[in-house]
């Protein structure tokens, strides 16, 4: 693992969307189609703002969600309308969405439509999470009912998942398949996630879930 601070997040945006387009127009030269996984939530935000405008083909970028709230897409709390409204915008307006959601009454109903949709696009070339102050990432939570099954190496590339506390369902990427991608970046803010990510390394990924992902990945921080 790698740990890069920042000394403010406007840098540690401007930084991260930097190294995240440069990667994207690195796998392009070799590969015909390139996917990238991003989290939801509000940090990547300002991230989302500043990449959707690199000048690169996006019209040959895959773009997906990490893990998705079971909502549909019209709803304030799904992630795919976040992507719309501020990564696939712009230059970016010209890359493909890989849905992580379709109308059902859980993920359950068309988990395997969109795992045969998202697995033969992978590995991830470019992946870009967060991680929360209990040490989750994508919707790889403490005490989730899958969480176990999902941590192994042998586990689909997709699962639903339910949490303590999570008002709806989630479907997630596995661990096997974010930690399977080519770069990881993995962006947190405040004391707090630093200590927690302190703490996550000296753990076992089912405490820490984010623990299943360090390996080669750089971590940004910023106040």
């Amino acid at each position: 693992m790698e740990f890069i601070d920042y000394p403010d997040r406007e840098m540690l945006v401007i930084d991260v969307a930097n190294k995240l387009a440069g990667e994207l127009r690195a796998a392009l030269e070799h590969e015909d189609r390139v996917l990238m996984a991003v989290p939801g939530g509000t940090t990547p935000g300002p991230i989302f703002d500043d990449l959707c405008a690199a000048d690169l083909d996006w019209s040959r970028v895959d773009v997906m969600l990490s893990d998705e709230r079971w909502v549909p897409e019209d709803s304030e709390r799904s992630n795919t309308r976040l992507l719309r409204e501020r990564l696939l915008v712009e230059r970016a307006a010209a890359a493909r969405l890989v849905p992580l959601y379709l109308p059902g009454k859980t993920p359950e109903d068309r988990l395997a439509e969109l795992e045969a949709d998202i697995a033969p696009r992978l590995p991830i070339q470019v992946l870009l999470l967060g991680m929360g102050a209990d040490m989750h990432t994508a919707s790889l939570f403490p005490g989730a009912d899958q969480l176990a099954e999902a941590l192994d190496p042998r586990a689909p590339a997709l699962m639903a998942m339910r949490a303590p506390g999570a008002p709806e369902p989630r479907i997630t990427l596995t661990a096997q398949a974010l930690d399977g991608a080519m770069s990881k970046h993995i962006v947190i803010f405040g004391e707090d996630k630093r200590e927690a990510l302190e703490r996550a390394r000296h753990l076992k990924p089912a405490e820490a879930p984010v623990a299943a992902v360090l390996s080669q990945a750089m971590v940004h921080w910023a106040p």
